[in-house]
């Protein structure tokens, strides 16, 4: 069965009153439905951080989060309901924070999703910058990590492929191929479902792997042409 099948269930109980536990001691809402409400929900908040939720932004929230003719309408309300307000967009961060916090790379994808929906409209304002940042406060990545991680999709060293691969310049090819493929391999959309995410967001893999495949392209060129004559 689809993990988006009981969305709605899911977006009623996160939306309103908290869910008591059942005498089993188990919640209600199903822990997997629950996640991925939290996920549309942020995405939804994402686009409306700016004031404005615009087609454009809807577009990119669908490249993100994909889904077939079924669970496309249910997705559809429950984004428009969660676009009303950016408040209580920490406590999802905080639910997917929770579901992944021994899987820090899934938090990454997470982020690039939500980098992909801010620059819907190809500028990322100053509230949406605060967004980004508390949301991986939130997520536990350090100002270094989540410096790269922002400028992999902008910034004034956006362009840094160093940085974009997260090794310093003075580097070995050796190890820059070493790294090269740990990031390729960690991004990889079969290893994106593997690490728990729906099948429906391998896109933030794509996207993510153009990146990474940039970087490592434009460091072997400039090592190229910097490299000695031979006579």
């Amino acid at each position: 069965m689809s993990i988006w099948t009981d969305i709605s269930g899911a977006a009623a109980r996160l939306f309103g009153p908290p869910s008591r536990e059942n005498a089993d001691g188990r919640a209600k809402s199903v822990n997997e439905s629950k996640l991925v409400a939290a996920l549309v929900a942020l995405g939804a908040k994402m686009a409306k951080a700016d004031g404005q939720v615009r087609p454009e932004d809807v577009a990119a929230f669908r490249q993100v989060f994909r889904a077939d003719a079924k669970t496309e309408e249910t997705i559809g309300r429950f984004f428009n309901l969660a676009r009303q307000t950016t408040l209580g967009y920490q406590r999802y961060a905080r639910i997917i924070a929770k579901a992944f916090r021994a899987q820090p790379a899934v938090l990454e994808d997470v982020l690039d999703g939500l980098f992909h929906i801010a620059l819907a409209d190809g500028i990322v304002t100053a509230e949406e910058a605060e967004f980004l940042e508390t949301v991986s406060n939130v997520f536990g990545f350090s100002e270094r990590e989540y410096r790269r991680i922002r400028n992999s999709h902008l910034g004034q060293d956006a362009d840094d492929p160093y940085l974009i691969l997260g090794v310093d310049p003075d580097i070995s090819d050796k190890d820059l191929k070493r790294a090269y493929r740990r990031q390729a391999a960690a991004n990889h959309p079969d290893r994106l479902v593997a690490r728990g995410l729906p099948r429906e967001m391998v896109g933030l893999a794509t996207h993510k792997m153009a990146i990474i495949n940039r970087a490592y392209a434009q460091i072997l060129e400039e090592r190229k042409s910097r490299a000695p004559l031979r006579l």
